[in-house]
């Protein structure tokens, strides 16, 4: 498997717990950086999109 390339979301602020993300070309992953147990949720691209798509429909029930 090859190493994954993190890059911290533009919405964190300094000092914050902040969400990363790695893409690749078919998956995503998200992790948190204030979880300790290091989760790792991967996503196709398109149901990453997906998901997008409904927050930014839905933004009330984020």
């Amino acid at each position: 498997m090859s190493t994954l390339h993190w890059q911290k979301s533009s919405y964190c602020q300094e000092g914050e717990a902040c969400v990363h993300i790695s893409a690749g070309p078919e998956t995503i992953h998200l992790t948190e950086s204030a979880d300790p147990t290091q989760a790792v949720l991967s996503a196709t691209s398109s149901a990453f999109g997906a998901l997008l798509h409904t927050l930014k429909e839905n933004p009330h029930h984020s």
